[in-house]
C-alpha cells in the first residue's frame, strides 16, 4: 500500500477532467470506510471520501504517525478516527500499541508483516488486542504481487486454533488469501481467482463458525471475490450480514479514480482507473438487500470498532 499511496501523490496532477467532474454518489446515509491509510497530506485523505460519497474513516496508521492522525481527527472532528500499527517483532510492540490505545486509536491494524499467524509475536498482539477491547485487522497473503515479496501472516489454513485460543479477540481479515478462501478451490499461481466459488471454503466457514472473527471488503481482493460469483455473494453477504465491514484501501486521488489506483498491483489491474471505494460500494449495493447494506456500510463497522461520534 505503501508504494500505491506515494504514486497515488506523484501522478494527482495526470487526472483526467471527466473523472474530476463527476459528482459524489449517494449511498442512501452515511458510509464509514474502515480501511483508509493515512495519507501523506492528510487533506488528501477527506478529498477521497468527498470524491466518493464516504462519510467517515478509519486512518489506518503506523505507531510513527499518530500524532498526524490525531491533528486530521482535531480537523475533520466527527469524520476520523484511527488505529496504530506496529511492527509485532519489536519487543515493544505491545506498550506501544497501549500507549496509541491511550491515544485514541480504536484498533490495531494494519498488521502487514512477513511473520505466522500463529507466532509468538502476533500472539502477543491478540493478548493486546483483547486487552484493549479493540480490533485486530490482518493482511493475509501468499501470493506475490511484485517479484521478491514475501508473504504475509502465513499459516491461514490452521487460523481456526487462532480464532479458538483468543476467543475475547476481534479479528478483522483481509488481503487475498483470506478472500480466495470463500471458495473450497484456491488456486497457487495467482492471488486472485476468478470464476464460480466452490462451497466449502474456510473463509465462509470460519465467518459462520466463529463469532469473533469478521472480514474486511476493502481492496481488489474483497471486490474480486463478492463479484466473481454474483449468485454464490449474494448468499454470503446475507449469511454474514453481521461480519461484513466495508472497506476502500483505494489511493486513487480524488475518489473517482483519478492518479494511481491498484498501480502498484499488475494483477489488479481490473480495477486500474477506478475509485476501490465507489466500485465495492456499487457492487454491495447490487448484491445486497438495503438493510444489509446499512449494515456493511455503517452499522457493523461502528459496532465492531466502537465508535463513537
Amino acid at each position: 500500500m505503501q508504494r500505491r499511496t506515494f504514486l497515488s501523490a506523484a501522478l494527482a496532477s495526470s487526472i483526467v477532467p471527466e473523472l474530476r467532474s463527476q459528482p459524489a454518489p449517494a449511498w442512501g446515509g452515511p458510509v464509514l470506510d474502515t480501511h483508509l491509510h493515512l495519507r501523506r497530506d492528510p487533506d488528501a485523505c477527506f478529498t477521497h471520501m468527498q470524491g466518493c460519497g464516504v462519510t467517515n474513516a478509519v486512518l489506518l496508521t503506523r505507531d510513527a504517525d499518530q500524532d498526524k492522525a490525531r491533528e486530521e481527527e482535531t480537523r475533520r472532528k466527527g469524520h476520523f478516527v484511527h488505529s496504530v500499527s506496529t511492527d509485532p517483532t519489536q519487543p515493544n510492540a505491545a506498550e506501544v500499541i497501549r500507549k496509541a490505545a491511550k491515544g485514541g486509536a480504536v484498533s490495531i491494524g494494519e498488521m502487514k508483516y512477513h511473520v505466522a499467524l500463529d507466532s509468538p509475536e502476533m500472539r502477543r498482539v491478540y493478548d493486546v488486542a483483547a486487552e484493549l477491547q479493540v480490533p485486530v485487522m490482518m493482511h493475509i497473503q501468499t501470493f506475490p504481487h511484485f517479484a521478491g515479496e514475501l508473504p504475509y501472516n502465513t499459516g491461514y489454513d490452521q487460523f481456526d486454533k487462532v480464532l479458538r485460543a483468543f476467543p475475547k479477540t476481534k479479528f478483522i481479515g483481509h488481503g487475498d488469501l483470506f478472500w480466495a478462501n470463500i471458495s473450497a478451490n484456491v488456486p497457487t499461481d495467482r492471488g486472485y481467482p476468478d470464476g464460480p466459488v466452490k462451497p466449502g471454503g474456510l473463509t465462509d466457514k470460519w465467518l459462520g463458525e466463529f463469532p469473533n472473527l469478521y472480514a474486511d471488503m476493502s481492496a481488489n481482493s474483497g471486490n474480486n471475490a463478492l463479484s466473481r460469483d454474483p449468485d454464490f455473494s449474494r448468499g454470503f453477504i446475507d449469511r454474514h450480514q453481521d461480519k461484513l465491514i466495508f472497506g476502500s484501501d483505494c489511493s486513487c486521488a480524488d475518489g473517482k479514480g483519478g492518479g494511481v489506483s491498484q498501480g502498484n498491483n499488475p494483477e489488479a489491474s481490473r480495477l486500474a482507473g477506478k475509485c476501490v471505494a465507489r466500485a465495492t460500494l456499487e457492487l454491495a449495493k447490487q448484491l445486497a438487500k438495503p438493510q444489509v447494506f446499512r449494515k456493511i456500510t455503517w452499522e457493523n463497522g461502528i459496532r465492531v470498532f466502537r465508535i463513537q461520534w
